[in-house]
């Protein structure tokens, strides 16, 4: 997992750097905000694009729990990330990749708890409903 982020980081270098030289080359010269409005901006477009056809679909196939889960799963990372960056910026902890992969297997875990608790529930009021 930890080659994983770094790839991942290293992606995201690259990209900064790529779109900094496209910069340079046309002498846009807009500043970082600039570069983040329209590129942050451009990127949620094209995942809104991607995203809400999935959504959709699993929604009207009555999978709303997959969507509430992604959108969690989301958050998750994205808190476990903000709390690791808090205690590398404020000295109360030890930024650390491990503790963010403890915290999302946490969670993952949990939720196959609640999906196993929630099928056995499922499954017999089907056996009850259906004599």
């Amino acid at each position: 997992m930890n080659t994983f982020l770094y790839a991942i980081l290293d992606f995201v270098n690259y990209m900064h750097t790529y779109i900094l030289s496209w910069n340079d080359a046309y002498e846009a010269n807009l500043t970082d905000k600039q570069l983040h409005f329209i590129v942050i901006g451009c990127l949620g477009m094209a995942m809104i694009f991607i995203v809400q056809p999935i959504f959709t679909l699993l929604a009207k196939r009555g999978h709303v729990l997959v969507i509430s889960w992604i959108y969690v799963f989301t958050l998750i990372l994205m808190l476990t990330f903000a709390i690791e960056i808090e205690q590398k910026i404020t000295k109360s902890g030890v930024m650390d990749f491990d503790d963010i992969l403890f915290g999302v297997w946490g969670f993952m875990l949990m939720f196959l708890i609640y999906a196993v608790i929630r099928g056995i529930i499922i499954g017999i009021y089907h056996l009850i409903t259906r004599r």
